[in-house]
């Protein structure tokens, strides 16, 4: 660790156009912070500010120092600043903070005050503070994969470093050895608890101390200078000793937290009137000034020229349009991959049967071998000879190399949110990442996983995650708590992402090279009870895909039908056979395969068909998906129904760890078939 830097950057060796520059930018920066309150006073937006003042010289120096087509920035919502001085114009600023068509950062989709400019590399963040520290990891790894000059720079506030993602970020930025700076803007309060509720040493950044390959660096954040060399250092290091560095940036937050936050409630007068004092913008002015730089009457000019600035650049925004309402379906998705050779995902191809895992294992070399810039990660991924907690990813690593396939800390928010970041590097590349060893212990990862998801539409389509995700779900193998229940009912709400589940070796080839194909994300929930199961064994042509959206009927019937997937496939199919043996019905079986987005069309085709239907699925009957197949077949095939919809699922979960428990509270042909028989005797 080490406090000190080079001092490049001083009143004296700096010369007079560049602290022009500097000057000019903190006055038009601070004109637009102090009018953004103005904003929403008049209705016009800005419904969400988080004041900079304070933090103006580390903002100057992050801008200053971020160097475009090499580096990728990740600014917070509090970094107006920073955005101005890495190039966004004032214009933009304000494009963004009343919501606009025309912003750069989400064309008026995201909050105001989160700026970005996705073609200079400038993030679009969330909300969600703090989370980004794990994308500018991902870049990082890019970079480095594909020796890239520049480094990543991600910028928050020190309370946000509370978040367990940002400890995850920083451990594996400092055990990879990647280009990453971590800016820490420390004003001593996360909205309104102050930091020492927040960490036990008086500097945050003093926590990772004990990280190796880590370089720390302190500055005073109201400083120009300091914050310059300090910045300097920092893009330095990470790009000759290809490490990570924490800035700690002290600064000094004048106002409240945000226009939803009152400080007065928390802060005293006499507090309040210190930060005032600290000024580091008034401070400047008066540093120049009085080292004779500028005179008053300049530097007055500069000021008069900047407000001439933003008013022009107000008036421009005004004029701007504002998002069209129809427009919140654009970019919910990006496209699908088209499969022309298997429009419908059916074939007749007559081969030797493939077991489920060998053809998740060689489609996935398949597409590796097709495109050299696939990646894949997770836990237990590459060892020896061991290929991901079910050896899915056997012989991989083997064959592509430990730069293509690696193991990643048992960190499921690291493993998601470094593939989000990993795939901003470039638009070709595609990540597979077992997102966790159980679809069960995925939990950890859902911020990022939630993210992910919205990522396209919040960017207005600037940016889509590239991303398949691989969980192995379900029961059928006493496998326990957090080793047996299913995920999908809690993640298809989320627009943003595909949902998939096989429940035949066909399909599993299929369906994961069209997602391994396809911009965007995919969730690829593959039921692990059929792994090495005989009855999901089927023969697979060649370069064999499967669309999103396009269910599979399995067996023909005409009296009513079965909306099903994943592991209950099979115990629909025995349940059709047995009924068609003792009832003499012909019972219709539908494999979805694709739950998110669904097969309405071939759905309503079958139960308009045999105008009975039965719904089974694995998760709980409750609050689970099967409840959604009922409303859909409620309000398009109510009129032809000739029985209620029933459904079949599991009492509720996580499933029992004993075969006994299990059995009694997991679907299975028996429950199949009385419910058949319950609504063929309407």
């Amino acid at each position: 660790m080490l406090k000190k830097t080079e001092q490049t950057y001083s009143l004296k060796k700096t010369d007079k156009a560049t602290l022009k520059q500097w000057y000019t930018l903190m006055t038009v920066g601070r004109l637009i912070d102090l009018r953004a309150p103005n904003y929403l006073k008049q209705a016009i937006g800005w419904s969400y500010h988080a004041p900079y003042a304070g933090h103006d010289a580390i903002q100057l120096a992050i801008g200053q120092v971020f160097t475009l087509n090499e580096d990728h920035l990740f600014p917070y919502y509090r970094d107006m600043l920073t955005a101005l001085s890495a190039g966004c114009t004032a214009e933009e600023l304000i494009l963004n903070g009343i919501s606009k068509a025309t912003d750069l950062a989400s064309g008026g989709r995201h909050m105001s005050n989160h700026f970005a400019k996705p073609e200079w590399n400038i993030h679009n963040v969330s909300s969600c503070t703090g989370n980004h520290t794990l994308h500018a990891v991902g870049v990082a790894r890019a970079m480095k994969k594909y020796n890239h000059k520049g480094v990543a720079i991600s910028s928050q506030g020190e309370s946000s470093v509370s978040e367990g993602y940002c400890y995850e970020a920083i451990n594996g930025a400092s055990r990879e050895k990647l280009p990453v700076v971590f800016v820490f803007q420390d004003n001593g309060y996360g909205i309104s608890v102050p930091k020492e509720v927040q960490c036990a040493n008086e500097f945050v950044a003093d926590n990772f101390t004990g990280l190796k390959n880590l370089r720390i660096i302190h500055c005073d954040g109201k400083d120009v200078f300091d914050s310059m060399n300090a910045m300097k250092a920092a893009r330095q290091h990470a790009l000759e000793n290809s490490e990570p560095v924490i800035v700690h940036a002290e600064c000094v937050r004048m106002g409240s937290h945000s226009n939803s936050d009152k400080h007065e409630l928390y802060r005293d007068e006499k507090e309040r009137a210190e930060a005032i004092a600290k000024d580091p913008y008034a401070a400047f002015r008066k540093l120049l000034i009085k080292e004779k730089i500028f005179t008053d009457k300049e530097l007055t000019e500069i000021d008069d020229e900047s407000k001439k600035t933003v008013l022009e650049a107000h008036s421009a925004a005004m004029k701007a349009p504002n998002p069209d309402p129809a427009s919140i379906y654009d970019f919910v998705l990006p496209p699908a991959h088209t499969c022309e050779k298997f429009p419908e995902g059916t074939h007749e191809h007559n081969g030797e049967p493939v077991k489920f895992i060998d053809a998740l294992n060689g489609t996935l070399k398949e597409e590796f071998r097709a495109n050299p810039d696939t990646f894949i990660w997770g836990q237990d991924m590459a060892n020896k000879d061991k290929g991901g907690i079910f050896n899915v990813s056997k012989g991989m690593q083997q064959e592509f190399g430990e730069e293509r396939v690696f193991n990643a800390p048992i960190a499921e928010d690291y493993i998601m949110g470094t593939a989000n970041g990993f795939s901003r590097f470039d638009k070709k590349i595609r990540v597979v990442v077992e997102g966790a060893e159980f679809a069960d212990y995925f939990w950890p990862a859902m911020e990022q996983f939630v993210e992910s998801t919205h990522d396209y539409w919040r960017s207005n389509g600037a940016f889509a995650p590239n991303v398949l995700v691989r969980l192995a779900s379900g029961g059928y193998i006493g496998g326990g708590l957090y080793h047996s229940q299913n995920v999908e009912a809690s993640l298809a709400p989320l627009p943003g992402v595909r949902i998939v589940t096989p429940s035949f070796a066909d399909d599993a080839a299929g369906l994961i090279r069209t997602a391994m194909r396809s911009e965007g994300m995919t969730l690829f929930l593959e039921p692990k009870a059929l792994y090495n199961a005989k009855q999901a064994m089927t023969p697979i042509p060649e370069d064999f895909e499967v669309p999103f959206g396009k269910c599979r009927v399995r067996r023909e019937g005409s009296d009513i039908t079965i909306l099903t997937y994943g592991n209950t496939t099979h115990h629909c199919l025995e349940a059709a056979e047995r009924i068609a043996n003792e009832e003499g019905k012909s019972v219709e079986v539908v494999d979805l395969r694709s739950l998110s987005p669904l097969d309405e069309e071939g759905i309503i085709k079958s139960v308009s068909k045999t105008n009975r239907c039965l719904v089974v699925h694995e998760d709980k009957v409750f609050a689970g998906f099967g409840g959604e197949l009922v409303a859909l077949i409620n309000e398009k095939c109510f009129e032809s129904l000739d029985a209620p919809v029933k459904r079949v699922g599991s009492e509720f979960t996580p499933v029992g760890f004993n075969r006994i428990l299990e059995k009694a509270i997991l679907p299975n042909t028996d429950k199949v078939v009385a419910a058949l028989k319950e609504i063929l005797a309407y």
